[in-house]
């Protein structure tokens, strides 16, 4: 049943396990494919990213277990990328130079008018301080800002998989349930996946909520809009934990065919392939 998966952490960042149990996991769930992500390192220390130092121990670590588990499952190795300003993002050398299949582009840190970097990928009760606190309770200026680094981010390029777009969504909800059903809100999620269809990349549909809130990212409610607009998509878990790999799979890939999609994309002996939706 499209048993793949892209999106995944390890203990290189803020992943809860080593590397290679994600993988063993994976093969004992009869995965055909899986890729690591782990958050690229970025300009600064941060209490997820992995730190620069740790880049090379990382790809080699892929490579061993690539060669190791060969014949049982496809490795294919990745980062996932914050966009965070015109100097740091997926299309830099540094991160275009390295030996990666595939790589995530992905917005978790804003900037607060004065000018200090804010990490909105918290939980909705944290959410609702940094807003009042950072923002002056302006969510309107906070969700333009975070439009805007995402949708500079697809013009920057240099990644293949946009990472769980319009993930404010649900915190913005929980401050307001009824922001994300407005007109500006509506514009700005409609012009970003237009652009981000113009441009061709893969739209993830990232399952790591459903579980707990079942909710994805992007809102099931924005798939039809996706199909409208010719987005290839790709169901990934944002594992942080081994035995989460697969959460949320069945329940998306639904939503996706009742949304009007046939298939998904998986990456098929090193090349991205479209493939049909399997619900048995």
């Amino acid at each position: 049943m499209n048993l793949t998966n892209y999106h995944s952490h390890c203990s290189f960042c803020d992943g809860r396990a080593p590397l290679e149990e994600f993988i063993c996991e994976a093969i004992r769930q009869g995965f055909s494919a899986y890729g690591i992500s782990s958050h690229a390192p970025l300009p600064f220390s941060t209490r997820w990213s992995m730190e620069s130092t740790q880049m090379y121990a990382y790809l080699r670590e892929c490579q061993q277990l690539k060669q190791k588990y060969a014949g049982q499952i496809e490795l294919y190795m990745g980062l996932e990328i914050d966009y965070l300003n015109e100097e740091t993002h997926p299309a830099t050398d540094y991160f275009r130079s390295l030996p990666l299949d595939y790589r995530i582009g992905s917005v978790h840190l804003l900037y607060n008018p004065q000018g200090e970097r804010v990490d909105v990928d918290v939980t909705a009760d944290k959410f609702r301080i940094l807003i009042d606190l950072h923002f002056q309770g302006d969510v309107e200026a906070l969700v333009r800002q975070y439009y805007q680094s995402m949708t500079r981010m697809l013009e920057r390029g240099g990644f293949d998989i946009i990472g769980h777009a319009d993930k404010i969504h649900y915190n913005i909800s929980c401050y307001d349930p009824a922001i994300p059903g407005q007109p500006w809100y509506r514009e700005l999620v409609c012009s970003f996946f237009h652009t981000a269809a113009v441009k061709g990349y893969i739209a993830e549909i990232n399952t790591k909520a459903f579980e707990t809130f079942g909710i994805f990212y992007p809102s099931v409610q924005d798939f039809p809009l996706l199909h409208s607009l010719h987005i290839p998509v790709v169901v990934n878990s944002d594992a942080h934990y081994p035995d989460r790999i697969n959460s949320g799979r069945r329940e998306a890939l639904t939503s996706l065919y009742q949304s009007g999609f046939r298939e998904v994309m998986e990456i098929r002996q090193g090349e991205w392939t479209s493939v049909a939706i399997d619900l048995s």
